[in-house]
């Protein structure tokens, strides 16, 4: 359809009989099944259910949540992983105990904003770390390509039924924005609760408890002991704590690849006019989104430059988790109305590539990132405050005079961020270059002197995989033990951690409890 008919359904009815041969007073009812924007923002493209009567958006015979009872699963942290897998626990009628070293999303607020005002890092309560996980203030992105772990459709209905808004079940690109989303969790919470699933905020678990061969309980670390029939590790990607107790528990954790870089900051109104052209400034046009992706060669060695968790009419914002090391994350709100346009730019990172830089082990890559993090902290100068350089003087590899105005509010120190990039001696920054200078000529004005690279954009997903057991999921060589989500190696984004935590749950309720 037209941008100017988006909304006429009259003018959908008209179209839809021009195609079926019928008038369109003989047009039995429509349904819109999903709708999105074409590749040149040039008109919006409808998928529709025709002559099916009414189609619900949300399925009338969805599974509902049952009275939990029996020993507990005790799922640690609350994420997208772990709440879903508690969702679908208690679907089976099972219950369980979600253990969160963070706070709910009211108080996590406070935090939050200590962390912006004052540089302030809580180590337990942060952007990566609260009810909700990583996602609940970075926009809540939904799209995703893992349809092979499960149906994203059930995720995206659960959401709605909590109150996401119902266009998540019909956009192309959903997304629920860091202004709605903690609601919607509070609500999940809620709901579970009311069946007796319990939620612990502030239990950081420290090490894990075995009965026989078996894990079956955690400690905390204000001194309890909690046991149940299994236990869940739905940690996300920044718990670098739960890599080391792993490691103490004897769990052959893998090295696996990640990605790393900068967010890349523009005017909101360059990247419009790059993606829309002459109908930038349309009124039923959204703030532009893009995804840009680059192979690069180095010494032999080719690795993909690609954009991350682009948010349009977005902020970016500070995630660190430690002090004395900076990470740098983006969001938006329900409306991404901000003046601005962020994405992470980051390079594909292999084992091979922090073993020649002399990282090595299993949490070789954990210090790689914490390596660039603490020279990015030092560059910027402290107080969270991020080292930034214009694209262009990047691209000549100096350091800034001046920056332009960011939606980055800890501010921004000019820097020459290569330096940083490149501390490890990894040929990150000569890779973003290369890359730059391609997306300038797919997206005008890119590398220009309006885009801004800020450091460093390192927790794209866990370098560490959990070994597990590809039919029961269980953690090799611990039962009971089962690693789920982002931080276990096997999700990347909201939708796919919640469906691992759905597959790990459906994997518990298929053995009988001890």
């Amino acid at each position: 359809m037209p941008l100017d008919e988006v909304d006429d359904v009259e003018a959908l009815r008209r179209r839809v009989a021009r195609i079926t041969r019928r008038p369109p007073d003989a047009l039995p009812p429509l349904t819109v099944l999903r709708r999105g924007i074409d590749a040149r923002g040039q008109r919006v493209v409808f998928h529709l259910a025709v002559g099916l009567g009414e189609v619900p958006l949300v399925s009338r015979d969805r599974p509902p949540l049952r009275e939990v009872g029996g020993e507990p699963v005790l799922i640690v942290g609350d994420g997208p992983a772990g709440l879903f897998c508690a969702h679908e626990l208690a679907r089976a009628g099972i219950a369980s105990i979600v253990l969160e070293r963070g706070k709910t999303v009211q108080p996590r607020r406070h935090d939050l904003a200590a962390l912006q005002k004052r540089g302030e890092v809580d180590p337990d309560s942060n952007y990566c770390f609260g009810e909700g996980g990583a996602g609940t203030y970075s926009d809540g992105k939904l799209y995703t390509r893992a349809d092979k772990r499960g149906e994203p459709r059930d995720v995206l209905e659960t959401l709605a039924e909590s109150g996401a808004p119902e266009d998540i079940l019909v956009d192309a690109r959903p997304h629920i924005g860091s202004n709605k989303l903690p609601r919607v969790v509070t609500t999940m919470r809620e709901a579970l609760e009311r069946v007796g699933v319990r939620f612990e905020m502030g239990a950081r678990v420290v090490s894990l408890r075995r009965r026989g061969l078996e894990v079956r309980g955690v400690a905390l670390a204000d001194g309890r002991v909690l046991e149940g029939r299994a236990v869940v590790l739905a940690t996300g990607h920044s718990a670098r704590d739960v890599f080391d107790m792993l490691l103490a528990a004897g769990v052959p954790l893998e090295p696996k690849a990640f990605a790393l870089g900068v967010r890349i900051e523009h005017p909101q109104s360059l990247v419009n006019r790059a993606q829309y052209h002459r109908d930038a400034d349309h009124p039923k046009l959204p703030n532009a989104a893009y995804r840009l992706a680059e192979p690069t060669t180095i010494g032999g060695a080719e690795r993909g430059v690609f954009s991350f968790c682009m948010c349009p009419g977005g902020w970016i914002v500070p995630a660190s988790t430690e002090n004395g090391a900076l990470v740098v994350n983006g969001m938006s709100l329900s409306r991404r109305d901000s003046p601005f346009a962020n994405s992470g730019l980051v390079v594909a990172i292999e084992p091979s590539d922090w073993e020649r830089a002399g990282f090595r082990g299993p949490l070789g890559g954990v210090d790689l990132q914490r390596a660039i993090e603490r020279a990015a902290f030092e560059a910027g100068g402290g107080a969270m405050r991020a080292p930034a350089t214009r694209a262009t003087d990047f691209l000549a590899g100096k350091t800034s005079q001046t920056l332009g105005e960011t939606s980055y509010i800890p501010g921004v120190t000019p820097s020459e961020i290569g330096s940083v990039l490149d501390v490890a001696g990894l040929p990150i920054a000569e890779r973003i270059r290369s890359a730059l200078r391609v997306f300038d000529r797919r997206l005008r004005g890119y590398a220009s002197s309006d885009a801004i690279l800020v450091a460093t954009e390192s927790r794209t997903s866990a370098p560490v995989r959990t070994p597990r057991d590809p039919s029961t999921l269980e953690c090799v060589g611990l039962p009971r033990l089962y690693p789920c989500g982002e931080g276990a190696g096997y999700a990347g984004g909201i939708v796919s951690a919640a469906l691992d935590g759905i597959r790990v749950a459906r994997a518990i309720a298929s053995r009988a409890p001890l």
